[in-house]
C-alpha cells in the first residue's frame, strides 16, 4: 500500500499527538524527531506489507490451476500464504 507524503505526515501527526496526550508516555527528544522516526517505522513496515503481498501474488500465480482473484478460493489461499509469509518476514503471525 502507497501513502502520500501528505497521509504520512498527518497519520505521524495523528499518532504523537497521542503520545503527548498519554501521561504514560515519556520522550527524550525533540517532537520533531520523534515525529519522523514515526514517519520511518510506518514507511519500514508499508514496504514490509508490499513485500509479504508481492511475494504471495508470486505464489498463487505458480499455481498450475488458474485461481482468480476474488473467489473464496483465491482468498483462502491468499490469507494463507500471507501469514505464512509474515511468519518468515516478521518472526510474528497477525491473525
Amino acid at each position: 500500500m502507497r501513502l502520500s507524503r501528505e497521509k504520512m505526515n498527518h497519520l505521524s501527526k495523528l499518532i504523537l499527538n497521542k503520545f503527548m496526550e498519554d501521561d504514560r508516555i515519556e520522550y527524550f527528544c525533540d517532537e520533531n524527531d520523534l515525529r519522523l522516526e514515526v514517519v520511518n517505522v510506518l514507511r519500514g513496515e508499508l514496504e514490509v506489507e508490499e513485500e509479504i503481498d508481492a511475494a504471495v501474488r508470486k505464489t498463487l500465480e505458480s499455481y498450475s490451476k488458474d485461481i482468480r482473484e476474488g473467489t473464496d478460493e483465491w482468498e483462502i489461499l491468499y490469507n494463507k500464504h500471507y501469514h505464512e509469509e509474515n511468519k518468515k518476514k516478521r518472526g510474528a503471525s497477525i491473525k
